[in-house]
């Protein structure tokens, strides 16, 4: 995918959790989500952190490794302190500054000089990549927001984009849980919204997941349990990976329960 197209579906994946939180009463953005200790003042406001430090990171390198290393003083927290801060604003100045986070950044992306890749705190990325991590955490902290207001939302093909990142990332989940990546490539074959094919690595590998593109990102995101969901694997390296699978960066979390949303 282009840039430009993935920040057209990143757009779009902000609109549509704007639907939801756009008209919500002040008291309701205290809501508890499925996320412990969060409500959906905190969701939103970890996006709104995450798409500010983004741009940051696009637009001045040398400040945000300022940032950076600040950050790192409390590895384990400093986003769960990121969240906690801007949830304590009132509802309409963290909507208003999510709207104008979110807004920004395409242009600083676009803006990245071609070939050169933006810092983060883990790894660096192309400007596209940045993007699809962005969609990818805007629809996953969007399904919390979802299931606290009792939301059943339609998936659409934008789901690709996160399905690509749990796929690219699969060996970063490994290290994360301490176990050494398998040396062969999988085969991910999965039945979009729309009921096309999706499908990663050599069609004969012998290790290989499938299901539906919806269940495998809830998956991938911890936002559903395996036993929930219709997504199989066929091998023992393949079956290990989908205990462990995660497409977003940070230290592995608990997920959900079994029969959460039953």
């Amino acid at each position: 995918m282009q840039l430009d197209d993935v920040l057209a579906d990143l757009s779009a994946e902000n609109a549509e959790l704007d639907l939801l939180v756009g008209g919500l009463r002040a008291d309701d953005w205290a809501t508890p989500t499925p996320a412990e200790g969060w409500t959906i003042a905190h969701q939103i406001a970890h996006l709104a952190w995450t798409d500010e430090a983004s741009r940051l990171a696009a637009t001045d390198p040398a400040e945000f490794e300022a940032e950076s290393q600040k950050a790192m003083a409390n590895p384990a927290g400093f986003v769960e302190d990121g969240a906690t801060e801007l949830a304590t604003l009132p509802p309409g100045e963290l909507l208003a500054y999510w709207r104008e986070t979110r807004g920004e950044l395409p242009a600083a992306l676009r803006a990245v000089p071609a070939g050169e890749k933006v810092l983060w705190f883990g790894p660096p990325m192309s400007p596209t990549s940045m993007a699809t991590a962005r969609l990818m955490e805007t629809w996953a902290h969007g399904q919390d927001v979802a299931d606290a207001l009792g939301v059943q939302r339609q998936p659409t093909s934008r789901l690709k984009h996160v399905a690509h990142l749990a796929v690219r990332t699969r060996n970063f989940a490994y290290l994360l849980n301490d176990r050494p990546p398998p040396p062969e490539e999988f085969h991910v074959e999965l039945r979009g919204p729309d009921g096309d094919r999706w499908s990663w690595g050599p069609e004969d590998a012998e290790q290989r997941v499938s299901g539906a593109a919806l269940d495998f990102c809830l998956l991938a995101t911890q936002r559903r349990h395996r036993d929930d969901l219709d997504v199989q694997a066929v091998g023992a390296a393949a079956d290990e990976w989908l205990g462990i699978i995660q497409a977003f960066a940070g230290m592995p979390g608990k997920g959900r329960e079994r029969g959460q949303f039953a």
